[in-house]
């Protein structure tokens, strides 16, 4: 099962007295202007692509080692997503860095309102032992586009995989703006006494409140991807074998050990057995000499995830069709891929986040039920629905919460580019994925840049005031859409209010513009007019 193809990167810690120079380095490597250069970030990003392109081989040995993972489960949910982040942020960023202006508005296009992107500054991603290239380093492409410099803070519990990235790091990347940082809970105490300019975590939700708290000693911002108990609502009417291929993919993919993986299936009480029938189909397929024999099953992580699985389902009062613990093996971390069917409300299989290869499923008098039991919990990291039917989808997604929703599918909304991936409440805030993490990593910063005249057209603002400025400063004020909501109040027709389209908003518009006009054809400058502008007024003589 587990290959080596060679000499592989051991995983030393940090020494914690060296973790505030690493910060202080990567200070002075931000302050130093390099990330200015567009250019140079995109050097870094094809840098980090190749690190992981070139050395590939390398990653799957260490995959298999420390996951049990097969070579085609690593190059799809790491290597392409993790590349594609890159070249998507290479190919990106010159537009995403573009200062963007203001929806144009006739009162106030004179000041050229802009939106500048400025990079937060040095940053830091803590990322997770079961996608530590997708959850680190594709992370890194949106702050790397931003010009943030950036530290990495791989898992220990990969420690192969962790330590090949510290191994290549230094040969890829420039040190002085990204490093890595590896330990357990010293080091990242450690780690989190430091300020920083944004931190993104990827993890538990008990972790995750750690995290929060250290960095609002330092009023730093966060994003958090957290986990959850993803429910699955499944239409009797849905076409099983299909939902059941999915399902069990989705479940089974790294061994359960995925934040987005399905935790439970809502299903009717009378279409469970059609739904085990149909898993059942779908697992002798996946697995046609056992999953003990298969090498498309990955491991258990530690002996300790390994015995709080075992624990579970030890408790469980459902039944077992699938799997089980007959060959479950701890000392090589195998666990069998495991179905469960007629699991009830409060069994011990629905306690919390499953995070292994254990599949409930739970039958309910209506999904309406299902719908209910979820809306009563803390809110997963996405909810996934089986139906063809057009008006349950919406009902669903209506009443429902949930960091993503997937129809007829599951996990693979993370894959597709211009989503973002991101949870909601105790899966977690902020978002990350393409735009969504350059944007993480960068402030938008509001600018304008106000010629001397205006102050002609908006002298009420100084002071002293009088009632003429008053009466002034009345012709700015936005008009609020008729009718007045309320009871008691008769409706009436709605009048066509708004500052553009009110008589007096467009008088002092036509002055602003008038007197603009003016300046222009006395002074010959057209810096605060847009260019479309400037033509169109070139084209009638003014």
């Amino acid at each position: 099962m587990v290959t080596k193809g060679g000499p592989q990167a051991t995983l030393a810690y940090t020494p914690i007295d060296d973790i505030p120079k690493i910060r202080e380095r990567l200070q002075a490597g931000f302050n130093s202007g390099k990330l200015k250069s567009i250019e140079y970030r995109k050097n870094q990003l094809l840098q980090l692509a190749y690190l992981v392109k070139e050395n590939s081989k390398r990653f799957e040995d260490a995959f298999a080692i420390d996951l049990g993972r097969h070579a085609v489960e690593t190059r799809v949910s790491e290597f392409t997503g993790t590349i594609g982040e890159l070249v998507e942020a290479y190919k990106s960023v010159d537009k995403w860095c573009k200062p963007e202006g203001a929806p144009f508005d006739i009162q106030w296009f004179p000041l050229r309102p802009k939106v500048y992107k400025s990079p937060k500054g040095v940053v830091l991603i803590i990322g997770p032992f079961n996608y530590p290239l997708v959850c680190t380093i594709a992370v890194m492409a949106g702050a790397i586009a931003a010009g943030c410099a950036c530290v990495i803070k791989m898992s220990e519990l990969c420690p192969t995989i962790s330590g090949l990235v510290t191994e290549l790091f230094p040969k890829y990347m420039d040190q002085d703006l990204f490093q890595v940082i590896n330990g357990g809970i010293p080091e990242t105490t450690k780690v989190l006494e430091l300020q920083w300019d944004h931190i993104v975590f990827t993890g538990s939700p008990t972790v995750g409140k750690v995290v929060a708290a250290a960095a609002a000693k330092h009023l730093t911002p966060v994003t958090l991807e957290l986990g959850g108990q993803n429910p699955v609502f499944l239409d009797s009417s849905y076409d099983f074998d299909v939902a059941a291929r999915r399902l069990l993919w989705g479940r089974f993919m790294n061994v359960g050990q995925v934040c987005l993986s399905p935790n439970h299936i809502f299903v009717p009480a009378s279409a469970q057995d059609r739904l085990v029938d149909a898993l059942s189909r779908a697992y002798d397929s996946f697995y046609p000499e056992g999953p003990a024999k298969s090498d498309s099953v990955s491991r258990i992580v530690t002996p300790a995830a390994f015995d709080r699985l075992k624990g579970i389902l030890e408790k469980t009062q459902g039944t077992v069709f699938r799997g089980g613990l007959a060959e479950a093996d701890r000392e090589s971390r195998f666990f069998p891929p495991t179905i469960v069917k007629d699991v009830k409300q409060g069994d011990s299989l629905l306690e919390a986040e499953l995070f292994g290869p254990i599949l409930p499923i739970v039958p309910v008098k209506d999904l309406q039920e299902g719908i209910d039991y979820t809306n009563a919990r803390p809110h997963p990291l996405a909810a996934y629905v089986f139906t063809d039917d057009a008006k349950l989808k919406k009902y669903v997604i209506e009443n429902t919460q949930s960091g993503a929703i997937d129809v007829n599918d599951v996990c693979v909304h993370m894959a597709i580019p211009g989503l973002p991936f991101g949870g909601v409440g105790n899966s977690g805030y902020g978002a990350h994925t393409g735009k969504f993490s350059f944007d993480t990593f960068t402030h938008h910063r509001s600018s304008v840049d106000s010629p001397a005249w205006v102050d002609k057209v908006f002298s009420f603002r100084f002071p002293p005031y009088t009632d003429k400025k008053l009466k002034q400063a009345q012709l700015i004020a936005p008009t609020i859409p008729a009718p007045r909501p309320g009871p008691g109040i008769a409706p009436v027709k709605a009048k066509r209010g708004g500052l553009l389209v009110s008589v007096r908003s467009v008088a002092v518009a036509l002055g602003v513009l008038i007197f603009a006009l003016g300046i222009r054809r006395s002074l010959g400058y057209d810096g605060w007019f847009p260019p479309a502008l400037v033509a169109l007024m070139s084209r009638f003589g003014f």
